[in-house]
């Protein structure tokens, strides 16, 4: 393991735990805000989540640069976590479907409210306006993630030629899947802060607490699962 990747990984534990400790701020805000102040918290806590998510994929670049294959290895992942990732990181288009099925469980748990005209103003109440400009986006996400899907294939195309290449077109070919891995992460903040801007501070609140809480019970169970693996081998 390089420097870079150990580094990451010490990042990445500390990264982690603050974002445990932010997305229980976020928990613990009321729901609806009962007042200006409570609306004003809500908005600066979920600009200050999603600059910890920022700050994440910047440092992910600087490791990407310096252990581009370590990051894909991403040896602070459980094998869960690795399992499922495209392109060393989750796949952008599971964002809407959290999206779409946070709603639909919020919908379903205030029907009655709903259909007597009272507004929740959660993710249960998103508006057809809101549900049309996310699924533009879902769209046009997809095309860019098959897109960048296509620049890897490519990239795992020239494996073959791998063994004759000089120093540098080896070095060439590395930067090559730098800047992939970089525009992945890329695709991956850009979605998370559209669909955000299409919500309310509330909504936009729900959302990344519910995405949190996948990345941690994902996390948890996959971490769990390597230590047993470990002790009966």
């Amino acid at each position: 393991m390089s420097s870079a990747t150990t580094s990451f990984g010490r990042f990445y534990e500390t990264w982690y735990d603050q974002l445990h400790h932010l997305v229980n701020q976020l928990s613990k805000a009321p729901k609806p805000p009962t007042n200006q102040e409570d609306a004003t918290r809500m908005c600066l806590l979920v600009d200050k989540l999603m600059n910890h998510y920022a700050e994440y994929y910047r440092a992910k670049s600087v490791a990407a640069e310096c252990d581009v294959l370590g990051v894909f290895t991403a040896p602070w992942a459980s094998s869960l976590e690795r399992s499922l990732h495209w392109i060393a990181g989750w796949r952008p288009t599971t964002l809407f479907h959290l999206v779409y099925t946070e709603s639909s469980i919020m919908f379903e748990s205030h029907i009655i409210d709903i259909l007597r005209g009272i507004k929740t103003g959660d993710l249960g109440d998103l508006s057809p306006n809101q549900f049309r400009r996310v699924s533009e986006l879902q769209c046009e996400t997809v095309k860019e993630e098959n897109a960048i899907t296509e620049e890897l294939a490519e990239w795992q195309d020239g494996a073959s030629e791998l063994t004759r290449s000089t120093c540098s077109e080896m070095n060439e070919k590395i930067s090559l899947l730098v800047m992939i891995v970089q525009k992945a992460d890329d695709l991956r903040l850009r979605t998370v802060r559209k669909v955000v801007e299409f919500l309310t501070p509330q909504q936009a609140a729900e959302l990344l607490i519910a995405a949190a809480e996948l990345q941690f019970g994902i996390r948890f169970w996959g971490r769990n699962q390597d230590v047993r693996r470990r002790q009966s081998s």
